[in-house]
């Protein structure tokens, strides 16, 4: 039995320990923002926060965050509002498609939360994420405006 917070709720799962908490967020969870790609924790789509640290959610036991505060991409928006991140994203119409932008959305909201006015060296060096239809101009445009939108309010 492992207990974790997930989004704010705490709950037990009756998992194996080493299990990746990838697979309790999407099967036992059914929090299916969070996606697989790898499996190796390379690409970023299974990106989500654990205690505020960009996390691979793909290579990480859950065993190894029992006790944390895990934010998922269902967990960004309030049902009235949209996070800034995300609300860029709809603006400048980011994604192609949309299949890494989950883990993309939460590895940007980890930036800003340690740069609010990000560098594109920043930007590069933070958002390692992979995205197969190549949209990393978009991605970075989007980085400025959810920087501008956070700086706004």
């Amino acid at each position: 039995m492992v207990t974790l917070t997930i989004n704010g709720d705490r709950q037990s799962f009756d998992v194996e320990a080493k299990m990746p908490l990838l697979w309790v967020l999407r099967d036992v969870a059914n929090l299916t923002g969070t996606k697989f790609g790898c499996g190796a924790g390379l690409c970023g789509a299974c990106s989500v926060l654990v205690d505020g640290e960009l996390t691979r959610s793909c290579v990480t036991p859950v065993e190894n965050v029992e006790g944390s505060d895990i934010r998922t991409i269902e967990s960004l928006a309030s049902k009235q509002h949209l996070s800034a991140v995300q609300q860029a994203w709809l603006e400048l119409d980011v994604p192609q498609c949309g299949y890494c932008q989950p883990g993309t959305i939460v590895a940007v909201t980890a930036l800003l939360a340690e740069a609010p006015n990000p560098t594109d060296d920043e930007i590069d060096a933070a958002i390692t994420n992979i995205c197969r239809c190549g949209t990393y101009d978009r991605i970075r445009k989007g980085v400025r405006r959810a920087a501008e939108i956070v700086a706004a309010t």
